[in-house]
Protein backbone atom coordinates (compact mmCIF):
# COMPACT_ATOMS: atom_id res chain seq x y z
CA UNK A 1 0.00 0.00 0.00
CA UNK A 2 1.01 3.61 -0.51
CA UNK A 3 0.50 5.66 2.65
CA UNK A 4 0.56 9.45 2.71
CA UNK A 5 0.91 11.44 5.94
CA UNK A 6 -0.48 14.97 5.80
CA UNK A 7 1.56 16.77 8.41
CA UNK A 8 4.58 14.68 7.48
CA UNK A 9 6.92 16.98 9.38
CA UNK A 10 5.04 16.29 12.60
CA UNK A 11 6.82 15.25 15.76
CA UNK A 12 5.11 11.83 16.00
CA UNK A 13 5.70 10.70 12.41
CA UNK A 14 8.73 8.56 13.41
CA UNK A 15 6.39 6.48 15.59
CA UNK A 16 4.48 5.46 12.45
CA UNK A 17 7.67 4.69 10.53
CA UNK A 18 9.14 2.70 13.42
CA UNK A 19 5.99 0.57 13.65
CA UNK A 20 6.14 -0.10 9.89
CA UNK A 21 9.72 -1.31 10.01
CA UNK A 22 9.37 -4.31 12.32
CA UNK A 23 6.75 -6.35 14.10
CA UNK A 24 3.16 -7.04 13.02
CA UNK A 25 2.98 -4.11 10.59
CA UNK A 26 6.27 -4.74 8.73
CA UNK A 27 5.68 -5.01 4.99
CA UNK A 28 2.24 -3.39 5.17
CA UNK A 29 3.37 -0.21 3.37
CA UNK A 30 5.58 -0.18 0.26
CA UNK A 31 5.88 3.61 0.06
CA UNK A 32 5.52 6.27 2.75
CA UNK A 33 4.96 9.80 1.45
CA UNK A 34 5.46 12.68 3.85
CA UNK A 35 3.59 15.86 2.92
CA UNK A 36 4.04 19.13 4.78
CA UNK A 37 3.90 22.84 4.00
CA UNK A 38 7.16 23.37 5.95
CA UNK A 39 10.25 22.00 4.14
CA UNK A 40 12.41 22.54 7.22
CA UNK A 41 10.26 20.26 9.34
CA UNK A 42 10.22 17.66 6.57
CA UNK A 43 14.02 17.70 6.44
CA UNK A 44 14.25 17.21 10.20
CA UNK A 45 11.86 14.24 10.26
CA UNK A 46 13.56 12.72 7.23
CA UNK A 47 16.83 12.86 9.18
CA UNK A 48 15.21 11.02 12.09
CA UNK A 49 13.87 8.26 9.83
CA UNK A 50 17.23 7.81 8.10
CA UNK A 51 18.99 7.67 11.46
CA UNK A 52 16.54 5.07 12.77
CA UNK A 53 17.04 2.84 9.73
CA UNK A 54 20.81 3.16 9.89
CA UNK A 55 21.16 2.50 13.62
CA UNK A 56 18.53 -0.13 14.24
CA UNK A 57 18.40 -2.10 10.99
CA UNK A 58 14.91 -3.28 12.00
CA UNK A 59 14.30 -5.56 9.03
CA UNK A 60 15.37 -6.49 5.57
CA UNK A 61 15.34 -3.95 2.78
CA UNK A 62 12.34 -5.74 1.29
CA UNK A 63 10.13 -4.89 4.28
CA UNK A 64 11.22 -1.28 4.79
CA UNK A 65 8.91 1.27 3.18
CA UNK A 66 10.46 3.67 0.71
CA UNK A 67 10.20 7.23 2.05
CA UNK A 68 9.53 10.31 -0.04
CA UNK A 69 8.90 13.87 1.12
CA UNK A 70 7.11 16.62 -0.76
CA UNK A 71 5.48 20.01 -0.28
CA UNK A 72 3.09 19.36 -3.20
CA UNK A 73 -0.29 18.08 -2.05
CA UNK A 74 -1.31 16.87 -5.51
CA UNK A 75 1.92 14.91 -5.87
CA UNK A 76 1.52 13.42 -2.40
CA UNK A 77 -2.06 12.28 -3.02
CA UNK A 78 -1.73 10.87 -6.54
CA UNK A 79 -1.87 7.07 -6.37
CA UNK A 80 -2.28 6.99 -2.59
CA UNK A 81 -4.29 4.17 -0.99
CA UNK A 82 -4.64 5.65 2.46
CA UNK A 83 -4.03 9.02 4.13
CA UNK A 84 -3.08 9.72 7.72
CA UNK A 85 -3.78 13.35 8.62
CA UNK A 86 -2.25 15.08 11.63
CA UNK A 87 -2.02 18.78 10.87
CA UNK A 88 -1.72 21.74 13.23
CA UNK A 89 -2.59 25.07 11.57
CA UNK A 90 -0.71 27.81 13.39
CA UNK A 91 1.80 25.31 14.78
CA UNK A 92 2.65 25.07 18.44
CA UNK A 93 2.49 28.87 18.73
CA UNK A 94 -1.18 28.56 17.77
CA UNK A 95 -1.67 26.00 20.51
CA UNK A 96 -0.19 28.46 22.99
CA UNK A 97 -2.72 31.10 21.94
CA UNK A 98 -5.56 28.57 22.24
CA UNK A 99 -4.51 28.03 25.85
CA UNK A 100 -3.65 31.60 26.86
CA UNK A 101 -6.78 33.34 25.55
CA UNK A 102 -8.93 31.07 27.72
CA UNK A 103 -6.66 31.26 30.76
CA UNK A 104 -6.70 35.05 30.68
CA UNK A 105 -10.46 34.87 31.16
CA UNK A 106 -10.18 32.42 34.05
CA UNK A 107 -11.21 29.45 31.90
CA UNK A 108 -9.56 26.12 31.25
CA UNK A 109 -6.76 26.46 28.70
CA UNK A 110 -6.43 23.08 26.95
CA UNK A 111 -5.95 22.33 23.26
CA UNK A 112 -8.85 19.89 22.70
CA UNK A 113 -11.25 20.47 25.60
CA UNK A 114 -13.37 23.57 26.10
CA UNK A 115 -12.60 26.95 24.56
CA UNK A 116 -9.16 25.99 23.26
CA UNK A 117 -10.57 22.95 21.50
CA UNK A 118 -13.21 25.07 19.78
CA UNK A 119 -10.58 27.56 18.62
CA UNK A 120 -8.38 24.76 17.33
CA UNK A 121 -11.31 23.21 15.44
CA UNK A 122 -12.27 26.54 13.84
CA UNK A 123 -8.77 26.65 12.34
CA UNK A 124 -8.20 22.98 11.55
CA UNK A 125 -11.53 22.04 9.96
CA UNK A 126 -11.21 24.35 6.90
CA UNK A 127 -7.78 22.89 6.08
CA UNK A 128 -9.06 19.36 6.55
CA UNK A 129 -12.04 20.07 4.27
CA UNK A 130 -9.58 21.18 1.59
CA UNK A 131 -7.57 17.99 2.07
CA UNK A 132 -10.74 15.91 1.72
CA UNK A 133 -11.73 17.78 -1.44
CA UNK A 134 -8.29 17.14 -2.95
CA UNK A 135 -8.55 13.46 -2.02
CA UNK A 136 -11.82 13.24 -3.95
CA UNK A 137 -9.93 14.64 -6.93
CA UNK A 138 -6.62 12.75 -6.77
CA UNK A 139 -7.35 9.49 -4.89
CA UNK A 140 -11.14 9.08 -4.67
CA UNK A 141 -10.96 5.50 -3.37
CA UNK A 142 -8.53 6.25 -0.54
CA UNK A 143 -9.41 6.14 3.15
CA UNK A 144 -8.64 9.03 5.49
CA UNK A 145 -7.56 8.21 9.03
CA UNK A 146 -7.82 11.46 10.93
CA UNK A 147 -5.58 12.35 13.90
CA UNK A 148 -6.08 16.10 13.55
CA UNK A 149 -7.55 17.45 16.76
CA UNK A 150 -10.18 17.76 18.03
CA UNK A 151 -10.41 14.37 16.32
CA UNK A 152 -14.12 13.68 16.75
CA UNK A 153 -15.20 17.17 15.73
CA UNK A 154 -12.93 17.21 12.67
CA UNK A 155 -14.12 13.75 11.64
CA UNK A 156 -17.76 14.86 11.88
CA UNK A 157 -17.00 17.76 9.52
CA UNK A 158 -15.40 15.38 6.99
CA UNK A 159 -18.15 12.75 6.83
CA UNK A 160 -20.31 14.81 4.40
CA UNK A 161 -17.34 14.90 1.99
CA UNK A 162 -15.86 11.42 2.37
CA UNK A 163 -18.79 9.42 3.74
CA UNK A 164 -17.80 6.27 5.63
CA UNK A 165 -14.26 6.42 4.21
CA UNK A 166 -13.09 8.65 7.06
CA UNK A 167 -12.46 7.52 10.61
CA UNK A 168 -11.09 9.39 13.61
CA UNK A 169 -8.14 7.94 15.53
CA UNK A 170 -7.20 8.54 19.17
CA UNK A 171 -5.32 6.26 21.56
CA UNK A 172 -6.74 7.73 24.78
CA UNK A 173 -9.74 5.39 25.04
CA UNK A 174 -7.84 2.25 24.00
CA UNK A 175 -5.07 3.13 26.44
CA UNK A 176 -7.63 3.36 29.25
CA UNK A 177 -9.12 -0.03 28.33
CA UNK A 178 -5.77 -1.82 28.25
CA UNK A 179 -4.49 -0.24 31.47
CA UNK A 180 -7.73 -1.06 33.29
CA UNK A 181 -7.73 -4.62 31.96
CA UNK A 182 -4.17 -5.11 33.15
CA UNK A 183 -5.05 -3.78 36.61
CA UNK A 184 -8.13 -6.03 36.81
CA UNK A 185 -6.30 -9.12 35.55
CA UNK A 186 -8.46 -9.36 32.42
CA UNK A 187 -6.79 -10.72 29.28
CA UNK A 188 -7.59 -8.84 26.08
CA UNK A 189 -6.42 -10.82 23.04
CA UNK A 190 -4.94 -8.54 20.39
CA UNK A 191 -7.50 -7.29 17.91
CA UNK A 192 -10.56 -7.98 20.06
CA UNK A 193 -12.63 -6.01 22.56
CA UNK A 194 -14.82 -8.88 23.65
CA UNK A 195 -16.51 -7.96 26.93
CA UNK A 196 -15.51 -4.29 26.73
CA UNK A 197 -18.20 -1.62 27.02
CA UNK A 198 -17.18 1.94 26.17
CA UNK A 199 -19.26 4.89 24.99
CA UNK A 200 -18.61 8.57 24.40
CA UNK A 201 -17.22 11.25 22.16
CA UNK A 202 -13.55 11.86 21.53
CA UNK A 203 -11.91 12.88 24.86
CA UNK A 204 -15.27 12.44 26.59
CA UNK A 205 -16.10 8.80 27.29
CA UNK A 206 -16.47 6.09 29.93
CA UNK A 207 -15.43 2.45 30.28
CA UNK A 208 -18.57 0.89 31.77
CA UNK A 209 -17.96 -2.85 31.35
CA UNK A 210 -14.87 -5.09 31.45
CA UNK A 211 -16.02 -8.68 31.26
CA UNK A 212 -14.05 -11.92 31.22
CA UNK A 213 -15.56 -15.41 31.27
CA UNK A 214 -19.03 -13.96 31.68
CA UNK A 215 -18.07 -11.91 34.78
CA UNK A 216 -17.75 -8.13 34.80
CA UNK A 217 -14.45 -7.30 36.52
CA UNK A 218 -15.04 -3.56 36.55
CA UNK A 219 -17.01 -3.29 39.85
CA UNK A 220 -14.23 -5.13 41.67
CA UNK A 221 -11.60 -2.86 40.15
CA UNK A 222 -13.54 0.27 41.13
CA UNK A 223 -13.75 -1.01 44.72
CA UNK A 224 -9.99 -1.73 44.92
CA UNK A 225 -8.11 1.43 45.84
CA UNK A 226 -4.72 -0.27 45.52
CA UNK A 227 -5.47 -1.56 42.02
CA UNK A 228 -6.75 1.86 40.93
CA UNK A 229 -3.57 3.49 42.23
CA UNK A 230 -1.58 1.35 39.80
CA UNK A 231 -2.59 3.23 36.63
CA UNK A 232 -3.13 6.80 35.56
CA UNK A 233 -6.90 7.02 35.15
CA UNK A 234 -7.39 5.24 38.48
CA UNK A 235 -5.34 7.92 40.23
CA UNK A 236 -7.03 10.91 38.61
CA UNK A 237 -10.26 10.58 40.58
CA UNK A 238 -11.08 9.65 44.21
CA UNK A 239 -11.85 5.94 44.60
CA UNK A 240 -15.15 6.69 46.33
CA UNK A 241 -16.18 8.88 43.37
CA UNK A 242 -15.38 6.11 40.88
CA UNK A 243 -17.22 3.48 42.89
CA UNK A 244 -20.33 5.67 42.98
CA UNK A 245 -20.01 6.52 39.28
CA UNK A 246 -19.78 2.82 38.43
CA UNK A 247 -17.43 3.31 35.49
CA UNK A 248 -13.97 4.59 34.60
CA UNK A 249 -13.85 8.00 32.88
CA UNK A 250 -11.49 8.82 30.06
CA UNK A 251 -8.58 10.89 31.39
CA UNK A 252 -9.93 14.04 29.70
CA UNK A 253 -12.99 13.96 31.93
CA UNK A 254 -10.63 15.21 34.63
CA UNK A 255 -11.23 18.62 33.06
CA UNK A 256 -14.99 18.25 33.60
CA UNK A 257 -15.10 16.49 36.98
CA UNK A 258 -12.15 18.36 38.52
CA UNK A 259 -12.26 21.67 36.65
CA UNK A 260 -11.04 23.78 39.58
CA UNK A 261 -8.08 21.52 40.29
CA UNK A 262 -7.18 21.31 36.61
CA UNK A 263 -7.29 25.07 36.17
CA UNK A 264 -5.27 25.65 39.34
CA UNK A 265 -2.68 23.11 38.19
CA UNK A 266 -2.29 24.76 34.79
CA UNK A 267 -2.12 28.29 36.24
CA UNK A 268 0.47 27.28 38.84
CA UNK A 269 2.93 26.29 36.12
CA UNK A 270 5.23 29.00 34.74
CA UNK A 271 4.44 27.79 31.21
CA UNK A 272 1.46 26.15 29.57
CA UNK A 273 1.77 22.77 27.89
CA UNK A 274 1.74 24.50 24.51
CA UNK A 275 4.50 26.91 25.49
CA UNK A 276 6.64 24.03 26.74
CA UNK A 277 6.22 22.07 23.50
CA UNK A 278 6.75 25.17 21.38
CA UNK A 279 10.05 25.86 23.10
CA UNK A 280 11.11 22.22 22.83
CA UNK A 281 10.33 21.97 19.12
CA UNK A 282 11.83 25.35 18.24
CA UNK A 283 15.13 24.15 19.64
CA UNK A 284 14.86 20.52 18.55
CA UNK A 285 13.98 20.66 14.86
CA UNK A 286 17.12 22.50 13.69
CA UNK A 287 19.19 20.08 15.79
CA UNK A 288 17.49 17.07 14.20
CA UNK A 289 18.15 18.27 10.67
CA UNK A 290 21.87 18.60 11.41
CA UNK A 291 22.32 15.60 13.73
CA UNK A 292 23.08 12.91 11.17
CA UNK A 293 23.29 9.45 12.82
CA UNK A 294 22.28 10.93 16.19
CA UNK A 295 18.95 12.34 14.95
CA UNK A 296 16.85 9.40 16.13
CA UNK A 297 18.41 9.36 19.59
CA UNK A 298 17.75 13.09 20.02
CA UNK A 299 14.17 12.72 18.83
CA UNK A 300 13.46 9.72 21.07
CA UNK A 301 14.76 11.49 24.17
CA UNK A 302 12.51 14.47 23.37
CA UNK A 303 9.56 12.15 22.77
CA UNK A 304 10.00 10.51 26.15
CA UNK A 305 10.25 13.87 27.90
CA UNK A 306 7.10 15.07 26.14
CA UNK A 307 5.09 11.98 27.06
CA UNK A 308 6.18 12.15 30.70
CA UNK A 309 4.85 15.72 30.88
CA UNK A 310 1.41 14.79 29.51
CA UNK A 311 -1.51 15.84 31.79
CA UNK A 312 1.02 17.09 34.36
CA UNK A 313 -1.59 19.39 35.92
CA UNK A 314 -3.41 16.30 37.24
CA UNK A 315 -0.42 14.88 39.11
CA UNK A 316 1.12 15.71 42.44
CA UNK A 317 4.41 17.60 42.47
CA UNK A 318 7.22 15.25 41.52
CA UNK A 319 4.93 12.43 40.38
CA UNK A 320 6.02 10.95 37.06
CA UNK A 321 4.29 8.71 34.56
CA UNK A 322 5.61 5.15 34.69
CA UNK A 323 5.74 2.42 32.04
CA UNK A 324 2.19 1.33 32.89
CA UNK A 325 0.89 4.84 32.26
CA UNK A 326 2.80 5.09 28.98
CA UNK A 327 1.54 1.71 27.76
CA UNK A 328 -1.64 1.18 25.77
CA UNK A 329 -0.68 0.83 22.13
CA UNK A 330 -0.07 4.38 20.91
CA UNK A 331 -2.11 6.17 18.26
CA UNK A 332 0.18 4.97 15.46
CA UNK A 333 -0.51 1.32 16.31
CA UNK A 334 -4.26 1.94 16.44
CA UNK A 335 -4.09 3.55 13.00
CA UNK A 336 -1.95 0.82 11.48
CA UNK A 337 -4.27 -1.84 12.92
CA UNK A 338 -7.14 -0.09 11.13
CA UNK A 339 -5.09 0.05 7.94
CA UNK A 340 -4.20 -3.63 8.11
CA UNK A 341 -7.81 -4.67 8.72
CA UNK A 342 -9.12 -2.50 5.87
CA UNK A 343 -6.55 -4.03 3.51
CA UNK A 344 -7.58 -7.61 4.30
CA UNK A 345 -5.07 -8.48 7.01
CA UNK A 346 -7.75 -9.81 9.36
CA UNK A 347 -10.67 -8.21 11.19
CA UNK A 348 -9.89 -6.02 14.21
CA UNK A 349 -11.93 -4.50 17.02
CA UNK A 350 -10.77 -1.03 18.03
CA UNK A 351 -12.21 2.08 19.67
CA UNK A 352 -12.67 4.63 16.89
CA UNK A 353 -14.53 7.81 15.95
CA UNK A 354 -17.23 7.06 13.38
CA UNK A 355 -20.91 7.83 12.71
CA UNK A 356 -23.23 6.43 15.35
CA UNK A 357 -24.99 3.91 13.10
CA UNK A 358 -24.80 0.14 13.49
CA UNK A 359 -26.53 -2.48 11.40
CA UNK A 360 -26.90 -4.84 14.36
CA UNK A 361 -29.97 -7.06 14.09
CA UNK A 362 -30.37 -6.33 10.38
CA UNK A 363 -31.60 -2.74 10.74
CA UNK A 364 -29.65 0.48 11.31
CA UNK A 365 -29.70 1.69 14.91
CA UNK A 366 -27.57 4.05 17.00
CA UNK A 367 -24.53 2.42 18.59
CA UNK A 368 -25.04 4.78 21.53
CA UNK A 369 -28.78 5.02 22.26
CA UNK A 370 -29.87 8.57 22.92
CA UNK A 371 -27.48 10.23 20.43
CA UNK A 372 -28.30 11.00 16.78
CA UNK A 373 -27.50 8.20 14.35
CA UNK A 374 -25.43 10.54 12.16
CA UNK A 375 -23.36 11.98 15.01
CA UNK A 376 -19.71 10.95 15.15
CA UNK A 377 -19.10 9.05 18.38
CA UNK A 378 -16.20 7.13 19.93
CA UNK A 379 -17.06 3.45 20.48
CA UNK A 380 -15.66 -0.05 19.91
CA UNK A 381 -15.84 -0.88 16.20
CA UNK A 382 -15.23 -3.90 14.03
CA UNK A 383 -12.95 -3.15 11.07
CA UNK A 384 -12.90 -5.32 7.93
CA UNK A 385 -12.27 -4.65 4.22
CA UNK A 386 -15.96 -3.67 4.08
CA UNK A 387 -15.31 -0.72 6.40
CA UNK A 388 -15.76 0.38 10.01
CA UNK A 389 -18.86 -0.83 11.85
CA UNK A 390 -19.59 0.50 15.36
CA UNK A 391 -20.69 -2.11 17.89
CA UNK A 392 -23.89 -1.61 19.94
CA UNK A 393 -23.40 -0.14 23.43
CA UNK A 394 -25.64 0.40 26.43
CA UNK A 395 -27.52 3.64 26.89
CA UNK A 396 -25.43 6.05 28.99
CA UNK A 397 -26.65 7.09 32.42
CA UNK A 398 -28.80 10.26 32.35
CA UNK A 399 -26.00 12.56 33.60
CA UNK A 400 -23.56 11.14 31.07
CA UNK A 401 -26.03 11.35 28.22
CA UNK A 402 -26.87 14.97 29.07
CA UNK A 403 -23.18 15.90 28.94
CA UNK A 404 -22.67 14.00 25.67
CA UNK A 405 -25.64 15.76 24.08
CA UNK A 406 -24.48 19.17 25.24
CA UNK A 407 -20.96 18.71 23.88
CA UNK A 408 -22.25 17.17 20.65
CA UNK A 409 -24.46 20.23 20.11
CA UNK A 410 -21.35 22.38 20.54
CA UNK A 411 -19.41 20.26 18.05
CA UNK A 412 -22.16 20.61 15.47
CA UNK A 413 -22.21 24.38 15.90
CA UNK A 414 -18.46 24.45 15.21
CA UNK A 415 -18.97 22.32 12.09
CA UNK A 416 -21.68 24.76 10.95
CA UNK A 417 -19.31 27.69 11.53
CA UNK A 418 -16.67 26.09 9.29
CA UNK A 419 -18.94 24.52 6.66
CA UNK A 420 -18.29 25.16 2.97
CA UNK A 421 -22.01 25.46 2.40
CA UNK A 422 -22.57 28.92 0.89
CA UNK A 423 -25.63 29.31 3.10
CA UNK A 424 -23.43 29.39 6.17
CA UNK A 425 -21.29 32.36 5.13
CA UNK A 426 -21.42 35.80 6.67
CA UNK A 427 -22.77 36.55 10.15
CA UNK A 428 -24.25 33.06 10.45
CA UNK A 429 -20.83 31.48 10.76
CA UNK A 430 -19.68 33.81 13.49
CA UNK A 431 -22.99 33.43 15.32
CA UNK A 432 -22.56 29.65 15.25
CA UNK A 433 -19.05 29.99 16.68
CA UNK A 434 -20.32 32.29 19.44
CA UNK A 435 -23.09 29.85 20.29
CA UNK A 436 -20.54 27.02 20.43
CA UNK A 437 -18.39 28.88 22.97
CA UNK A 438 -21.40 29.91 25.04
CA UNK A 439 -22.92 26.44 25.01
CA UNK A 440 -19.86 24.52 26.08
CA UNK A 441 -20.18 23.28 29.69
CA UNK A 442 -16.69 24.60 30.51
CA UNK A 443 -17.69 28.11 29.38
CA UNK A 444 -21.46 28.43 29.84
CA UNK A 445 -21.69 32.21 29.36
CA UNK A 446 -22.62 34.42 26.42
CA UNK A 447 -20.52 37.27 27.86
CA UNK A 448 -17.45 35.04 28.12
CA UNK A 449 -18.15 33.68 24.62
CA UNK A 450 -17.96 37.24 23.23
CA UNK A 451 -14.63 37.82 24.95
CA UNK A 452 -13.24 34.45 23.90
CA UNK A 453 -14.09 34.90 20.25
CA UNK A 454 -12.71 38.44 20.22
CA UNK A 455 -9.50 37.14 21.77
CA UNK A 456 -9.15 34.32 19.25
CA UNK A 457 -9.93 36.66 16.34
CA UNK A 458 -7.10 38.92 17.49
CA UNK A 459 -4.74 35.95 17.74
CA UNK A 460 -5.87 34.34 14.46
CA UNK A 461 -6.88 36.89 11.79
CA UNK A 462 -7.83 34.04 9.45
CA UNK A 463 -11.00 33.58 11.50
CA UNK A 464 -12.38 36.82 10.14
CA UNK A 465 -11.74 35.49 6.64
CA UNK A 466 -13.68 32.38 7.61
CA UNK A 467 -16.68 34.51 8.60
CA UNK A 468 -16.48 36.08 5.14
CA UNK A 469 -16.79 32.65 3.55
CA UNK A 470 -13.12 32.25 2.62
CA UNK A 471 -11.98 29.01 4.27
Amino acid sequence: MRLMIAGGGGFRVPLVYRALCAGPFAGLVRELVLYDVDPGRLAAINAVLASFTGQHQPGTAATLPAVRATTSLAEALHGTDLVFAAIRPGGTAGRTADERVALQLGLLGQETTGAGGISYALRSIPHMLELAAQMRRHCPDAWLLNFTNPAGMVTEALVPVLGRKVVGICDSASGLVHRAARAAGVALPEGTLDGVGYYGLNHLGWLYRLSAGGRDALPGLLADADALAGFEEGRLFPQTFLAKLGCLPNEYLYYYYETGRALAGIRSSPTTRGESIDRQQSELYPQLAAAGPEAYRLWDAARRSREEGYLAEARAAGERRDETDLAGGGYERVALAVMRALSGGGAAELILNTPNTTGAGGAPAPAIPGLPADAVVEVPCRVTPDGVAPLPQERPAPEQLALLRQVKDVERLVVAATSRDSGSTGPGRRDAALAAFAGHPLVGSAALADKLLAGYEAAFPELKELWRGKP
